[in-house]
């Protein structure tokens, strides 16, 4: 008998579920966030959170579990460096749904899968000489001080140009007319 032997089965042969499950595994540890259906996020939860629970005790056979679900040494040295530590005091609970709607050709419901601790991308800092110091701000604030340095002066400040959207080259046309030239069918 199967008591408590619960699994959403997605419609999919069970290696075909497995695969599905270990790929949305794979991009929600990457992208920490994904937008998939209603009942391949729920499946794929209980997957993750798994992983998360054995990833937080950092043992060789912690990390020798996790690479036979995830098939790759770098996404297991992210998971257990970069992901777990954020979820160190928590018990559960790792990941949320959020509902977007519904799909609009199969009317499927629509979801967002991601982690509930996000690390957010950090701004890149470049380097900006005034006098004899160098400053190092975030990309925003360089614009806006350059902006007032050049006012300052007196200088006229240079706008943006809209991108221009370019023609398609005649080799672009001659190739599409190739794909769907018709041909003839001699009997």
């Amino acid at each position: 008998m199967r008591h408590k032997n619960k699994k959403l089965l997605l419609n999919r042969f069970t290696s075909w579920r497995k695969a599905t499950l270990i790929s949305l595994s794979k991009a929600l540890i990457v992208n920490q966030s994904i937008r998939t259906t209603l009942a391949k996020a729920k499946a794929a939860q209980v997957e993750v959170e798994k992983l998360i629970t054995t990833a937080k005790k950092n043992t060789l056979s912690a990390r020798r579990d996790a690479y036979a679900i995830l098939g790759d040494h770098n996404m297991v040295k992210q998971l257990f460096n970069e992901i777990t530590p954020r979820f160190k005091e928590r018990l559960g609970g790792y990941t949320r749904i959020i509902r977007l709607g519904s799909r609009r050709g199969d009317n499927a419901e629509v979801v967002i899968l991601e982690l509930t601790e996000i690390k957010k991308k950090d701004i890149k800092a470049k380097k900006v000489k005034t006098g004899k110091e160098e400053k190092v701000t975030p990309a925003e604030t360089i614009q806006t001080e350059t902006k007032g340095a050049g006012e300052a002066k007196g200088q006229k400040e240079t706008k943006e140009k809209p991108l221009a959207t370019k023609k398609p080259d005649k080799n672009f046309f001659k190739g599409l007319r190739q794909i769907f030239k018709k041909e003839r069918d001699s009997l």
